[in-house]
C-alpha cells in the first residue's frame, strides 16, 4: 500500500505511521475496519484497506467495499443543482415553491422547541440558496429539539431508507411548520433531500437518473447509486454500532429492497466507494473537470467552495461542536477559512473544502496542496429525534479520534 518513495511528495516514513494507528483502532475494537485513501499531484499515495466489512462473515475490507456514505451525497446533490443553473433552469434566488408547490406559505414556529400549534407566516419564501446553505428554515428531527423533532420522525420517517413517494413526503413535510424563518440560520435539515427532489422535478426523472446521467456516468463511478443490485450486496460494508459501556460491536445494518426505492434521498441516500468517491472530488478539486470530463464551469466551484455564512450564523455551534469556528459553508460544501483554528477538529489548508457523514465518512480536498483524502468506517450514530446532543459522543473515543489523527498524521507527512 505504500513504500520508501515519496509517492505525490510525501514523507514514506511519516506516511507509514498512518496504517498501524488505524489497525490499533480496530484492533481495540472500536471499529469494524476502514478503507482510506490519500490522493496528491495526480497519484495514489497511500491506500489502506484494515479489518472487516462483515465481522460475522470475516469478510475484509476490500477496495472496492461499499459503504453508505450518508451525507457524503449532499455534495453530489449541490453539484447536480449547480449544474442546472448553469443551463438556466433555476436561480440561487428562486422561489422553490415554483416547482414545489407544497412549500408555499411556510409556517414558522413562535418558538422552534415549542409546540407546533403556535406559529406565524414566514416572511419569505424559501429559495433555492436558503436549501442548498441549509438556512431553509427545515429540520431534521435529530438536530432539533421539542415537538419538531419528534413531529419529523413520526410524519416524515427515516431520512436514510423510507417507504415514501417524494410526492407524499414533501405534501407531509409542507405541513410542518418551519424551525427558523428562511435566512436566517444555518440549521442543519432536509433542505437537501428538498434539493434533490426539486432538481428532478426540473428534469422529470428520478433524482437518481439524472445523477447517473449527469455525473456518475460520465465520471465513471460505476459503483455510486441510492441502491444496490444483489449481486454487489456481498461488498456492502456492515454498519455498527459501539455501544459506549463496550462490549463487541452489534451489527445495525439498514435494510436494502428488492426493488429500487421511489424515494431517493439526495441529502443521504447514497452508497458508494473510496475510488468513485474520488472522482467526484477530483472533478471538484480540478475546479469542475476531471480527466477530460467537465461537469461545471471553474466560477460556479468558486461559488459552491466560497463560504455563504455570516459572522454571527458562524457563532452558532453545530451539533454541539464549535464547527465554524475555523470553516465556513458554501453551496452544499463546508470550506476551510481559518486553518489555525482546527485543532482538534482535525486538519487542512486554507480553502480545503468537503462535507463528512453521519456513520463516519469523510473526504475533504486541499486546492493549495492538490490533495483529496477520503475516510470511509460504517459506525452507527444516533439519529433519532433529540440525538443532537449525543452526536459528538456517540463513539467510543478511540472511533472519535481515528479521524482527526488521520488528518493530523497526512499533513504532518507532506514532504515541504
Amino acid at each position: 500500500m505504500y513504500g520508501d518513495e515519496q509517492a505525490g511528495g510525501f514523507s514514506a516514513e511519516k506516511l507509514a505511521q498512518v496504517p498501524p494507528m488505524l489497525q490499533g483502532i480496530v484492533d481495540a475494537g472500536d471499529l469494524s475496519g476502514f478503507v482510506t485513501l490519500i490522493w496528491r499531484k495526480g497519484e495514489i499515495a497511500q491506500l489502506n484497506t484494515l479489518g472487516l466489512r462483515d465481522i460475522a462473515a470475516k469478510a475484509p475490507m476490500t477496495r472496492d467495499t461499499l459503504f453508505r456514505i450518508a451525507s457524503m451525497t449532499k455534495p453530489v446533490t449541490s453539484v447536480a443543482a449547480m449544474m442546472l443553473m448553469e443551463e438556466g433552469k433555476l436561480r440561487l434566488e428562486d422561489p422553490v415553491s415554483r416547482w414545489l408547490p407544497e412549500l408555499a406559505e411556510m409556517q414558522v414556529l413562535d418558538d422552534p422547541t415549542g409546540p407546533l400549534n403556535k406559529t406565524h407566516p414566514a416572511p419569505r419564501e424559501i429559495t433555492v440558496e436558503d436549501l442548498m446553505t441549509h438556512r431553509a428554515g427545515l429540520a431534521y428531527g435529530f438536530t432539533s429539539i421539542g415537538p419538531i423533532a419528534h413531529a419529523h420522525e413520526a410524519k416524515l420517517g427515516s431520512p436514510l431508507v423510507n417507504r415514501m413517494t417524494p410526492e407524499a413526503w414533501l405534501q407531509a413535510l409542507g405541513a410542518l411548520p418551519l424551525s427558523y424563518p428562511p435566512g436566517e440560520r444555518f440549521h442543519y435539515s432536509h433542505a437537501t433531500d428538498v434539493l434533490g427532489f426539486l432538481v428532478a422535478r426540473i428534469e422529470g426523472k428520478s433524482l437518481g437518473e439524472v445523477l447517473r446521467a449527469r455525473i456518475f456516468a460520465p465520471l465513471g463511478m460505476v459503483d455510486t447509486d441510492f441502491w444496490q443490485p444483489a449481486e454487489k450486496r456481498g461488498r456492502m460494508a456492515k454498519l455498527y454500532k459501539a455501544p459506549p459501556e463496550g462490549g463487541p460491536l452489534e451489527d445495525v445494518s439498514l435494510p436494502m429492497g428488492d426493488e429500487r426505492p421511489a424515494f431517493e434521498g439526495g441529502g443521504g441516500g447514497l452508497i458508494s466507494t473510496a475510488d468513485d468517491y474520488l472522482k467526484f472530488a477530483r472533478m471538484l478539486l480540478g475546479k469542475g473537470e476531471a480527466d477530460g470530463v467537465r461537469l461545471l464551469k471553474p466560477e460556479t466551484v468558486g461559488l459552491m467552495t466560497t463560504n455563504r455564512l455570516t459572522p454571527a450564523q458562524r457563532a452558532i455551534p453545530f451539533m454541539g461542536l464549535p464547527f465554524w469556528a475555523a470553516q465556513g459553508f458554501g453551496l452544499g460544501l463546508s470550506t476551510i477559512m481559518e486553518p489555525e483554528k482546527l485543532e482538534f477538529m482535525g486538519a487542512g489548508s486554507k480553502g480545503s473544502f468537503g462535507w463528512p457523514g453521519a456513520f463516519g465518512t469523510w473526504w475533504q480536498a486541499d486546492p493549495a496542496q492538490d490533495l483529496v483524502m477520503i475516510y470511509l468506517i460504517q459506525n452507527s450514530m444516533p439519529l433519532e429525534p433529540e440525538a443532537v446532543s449525543q452526536l459528538a459522543t456517540g463513539q467510543r473515543m478511540g472511533g472519535r479520534a481515528a479521524l482527526p489523527i488521520f488528518q493530523k498524521l497526512t499533513y504532518a507527512a507532506l514532504g515541504e
